[in-house]
């Protein structure tokens, strides 16, 4: 792949972890804001517990497509630690199929649902349900391009790497 490319690809991917801090931030200082509230100055409010779980469906999903790498995913790791570099190979191109078939099957049906949902609106913001959800339209997108490439790469390019448990880390 090119340098700029790469370069690029670290750029956005940088930011990409920059609007997840920025979210769980938020989600944390609602969580927070709805502690004091109630705890505090004895009065209940509704919306503090929307906006919590608007932003941690939002958190959930724009992660999982943006930030989470495909070496972070959970895997059977007793079989994905002991199988040579050919069977990681296919096991990596049978599973890309599996779900690039069963994202792109779903996603005609799953954009028309989020454009249904336009008639509902939550409880205290009057957020419309087909912005809400329109992250999961982006998140199936993601995972489509995603697993097509890591299919192409199990068929033309090198085996994903073997789990190894002495480097594994916190992420840090």
């Amino acid at each position: 792949m090119p340098e700029r490319m790469l370069v690029m690809g670290a750029w956005l991917r940088a930011r990409a972890e920059n609007v997840l801090a920025f979210m769980l931030f938020g989600m944390f200082a609602v969580f927070l804001l709805q502690i004091l509230f109630r705890y505090v100055l004895n009065l209940a409010i509704g919306w503090t517990h929307e906006v919590s779980v608007a932003l941690w469906i939002w958190v959930v999903l724009f992660g999982s497509a943006f930030v989470v790498r495909e070496s972070e995913e959970i895997r059977f790791d007793f079989f994905w630690a002991g199988a040579s570099n050919r069977a990681r190979r296919i096991m990596t191109l049978i599973f890309a199929l599996a779900l690039v078939v069963a994202f792109g099957v779903s996603l005609p049906a799953v954009i028309d649902y989020v454009m249904f949902m336009k008639v509902e609106k939550t409880a205290y913001l009057k957020i419309r349900f087909d912005y809400l959800y329109s992250i999961y339209i982006v998140f199936a997108v993601a995972m489509i391009v995603r697993y097509i490439w890591l299919g192409w790469q199990a068929i033309f390019g090198t085996a994903p790497e073997a789990f190894d448990p002495t480097k594994a880390s916190s992420g840090v």
